[in-house]
């Protein structure tokens, strides 16, 4: 949700110290107001997705400013990956996003943290991830005010329990991901 200045700055710190990579779903108007961190992230070999410009509901506002809402975002952020706030979306909007001229990748995920949840604690959102990852999942945390605490706690669980079994952690990629789907 980020860029932040400070709560993203804290993940990079994190990612460095475990040599990580990671891709970073960001709002247009985070990238807008927070260009040097926005830069940081790419400048230090890091992914980027379109998270739309405001970060829109999908199912609260109408498909076609969701979908303006879109393409503002990709202004700013040079990606053809996109991850839908709150993770819904219609079967037309998946059809407009992926085959229009807005022509990005969907990108859900395997694990959801938790972290943006208030009725979970920082230990569950770490449980949550290490109960459940697995090789090539797709994990997802929030660089955002509100979920600050807990996500650091829990990502730097995260690297520190997979780097010991031996794991890497790479960002995605537009190409990887078209790989997989065709393997």
């Amino acid at each position: 949700d980020g860029p932040h200045p400070i709560i993203t700055e804290k993940v990079l710190n994190l990612l460095q110290t475990y040599n990580a990579k990671a891709s970073f779903f960001c709002v247009g108007t985070n990238v807008q107001k927070f260009a040097e961190t926005y830069a940081s992230i790419l400048n230090q070999g890091h992914g980027v997705g379109n998270h739309t410009m405001q970060h829109l509901n999908a199912s609260k506002v109408g498909d076609r400013e969701y979908l303006h809402d879109i393409r503002a975002a990709k202004q700013f952020i040079d990606s053809k990956m996109f991850r839908p706030p709150y993770g819904k979306l219609s079967s037309f909007l998946q059809k407009q996003i992926e085959h229009s001229s807005i022509d990005l990748k969907i990108v859900m995920w395997s694990i959801l943290s938790g972290d943006f949840d208030p009725d979970i604690t920082a230990e569950k959102c770490k449980d949550n991830v290490l109960l459940h990852a697995k090789q090539g999942d797709i994990i997802v945390f929030h660089d955002s005010e509100k979920a600050a605490e807990k996500m650091l706690f829990a990502l730097e669980a995260t690297l520190k329990y997979f780097s010991q079994q031996g794991f890497s952690f790479q960002a995605l990629s537009y190409n990887l991901l078209d790989e997989q789907l065709n393997n």
